[in-house]
């Protein structure tokens, strides 16, 4: 069985930028402190995003999730591709 990279990067973009940053941050604007921590930890990642409860905020985070879930998804099915043909899978 192989990953397809790109429906596999297009999932975890997803995934990361939508349920992880953009869920986070609206649940945090709706009830201020909520993932505070953990949209600190993200501003420390990303450049750009200060983890302020603001919609442009919390824009450029989904976005910069997105992109981080689209590489890490490519990397990891390409990975996975890579070392189940040499495994004779």
């Amino acid at each position: 069985m192989k990953f397809d990279i790109k429906a596999t990067a297009l999932t975890l973009a997803l995934v990361w930028g939508v349920l992880g940053m953009f869920v986070t941050g609206l649940a945090n604007l709706v009830s201020p402190g909520y993932g505070q921590a953990f949209l600190d930890m993200m501003a420390s990642v990303y450049p750009g995003y200060t983890a302020e409860p603001d919609f442009g905020q919390l824009v450029i985070g989904a976005l910069y999730g997105a992109l981080d879930g689209a590489i890490v998804g490519a990397v990891l099915a390409w990975l996975y591709n890579t070392l189940a043909s040499r495994s004779g899978s």
